[in-house]
């Protein structure tokens, strides 16, 4: 594992760019079409990569403040004059 912790290491910005766009696309820059296993690599180093360079909202997968949906739906009040009828018209 101390390998793959090396390469880490190794990633510099541009090589960053590089991966991100290449798994983006599918693609290596030369055009060769990356394998399953290549995707999943370079999906593990992309992050391992952020995790040490990137603050915590700009790496991938960041959801932001997202809470439970009962949660938020316990504080949102409820707009009931979306239900009720304009003033002056007949129903």
């Amino acid at each position: 594992m101390s390998s793959f912790l090396e390469m880490i290491q190794n990633i510099t910005p541009d090589i960053y760019l590089n991966l991100k766009q290449s798994l983006e696309i599918g693609k290596w820059p030369d055009g060769r079409k990356l394998t399953d296993e290549q995707k999943e690599l370079t999906m593990q180093a992309m992050i391992a990569w952020e995790i040490q360079n990137l603050p915590e909202e700009e790496r991938t997968g960041y959801m932001g403040g997202q809470e439970c949906a009962s949660k938020s739906k316990a504080k949102a009040a409820l707009d009931t004059s979306l239900f009720s009828p304009a003033s002056g018209t007949r129903h």
